[in-house]
């Protein structure tokens, strides 16, 4: 089971591979990952959100 993390920031401190993800990510991107950064708890969840925000794109 993928450990949770207590939010984005939480994670991108702890999980190497979340930061270089969050780090290839279009600026717009990551701002909207910001605002909600307290329901980002896992790599799967940073990936998912951003995967849906470039599919609306």
């Amino acid at each position: 089971m993928p450990k949770k993390y207590s939010g984005l920031y939480d994670l991108l401190e702890e999980d190497e591979s979340a930061e270089e993800y969050s780090d290839s990510l279009p600026v717009y991107v990551k701002e909207s990952i910001s605002a909600r950064a307290e329901n980002i708890n896992s790599f799967a969840s940073l990936r998912d959100y951003a995967e849906n925000l470039l599919r609306n794109e």
